[in-house]
């Protein structure tokens, strides 16, 4: 099933961004979490290396979410009954989204904490 041109690849792209933002809490969160980091960092005046930092942590995080999505979708439907491995599937990519997500974390707390350190002294 291949994509007809190269602009239906961009729009079927997009239908997966809206239907996760739609309908995915966990997106939906980091949505939410990276929008308070993105005005976080507008306030706390970010260096650019700060910025692509930032940028990184949050595009990675929001790709990773998504391919997690995915795959319990075809995990979901390759394996409709219960099954040890495909329980484990979706548990070691939900794993790999906890990995990134506490390292994102940690990025923000070393990004944001001198900052703040620095406006509240």
């Amino acid at each position: 099933m291949k994509n007809s041109n190269f602009t239906s690849s961009f729009k079927f792209a997009f239908e997966g961004i809206i239907h996760a933002g739609m309908r995915e809490r966990n997106f939906q969160f980091h949505l939410f979490a990276a929008t308070v980091v993105i005005i976080s960092g507008v306030f706390s005046r970010l260096s650019t290396i700060e910025w692509i930092l930032l940028i990184l942590c949050i595009s990675g995080m929001l790709c990773l979410e998504l391919v997690n999505s995915a795959l319990e979708r075809v995990v979901d439907l390759a394996s409709p009954d219960i099954h040890d491995l495909a329980k484990q599937a979706k548990d070691m990519s939900a794993a790999a989204v906890l990995v990134f997500a506490c390292a994102s974390a940690i990025i923000g707390v070393l990004i944001f904490i001198p900052k703040w350190m620095e406006i509240f002294n």
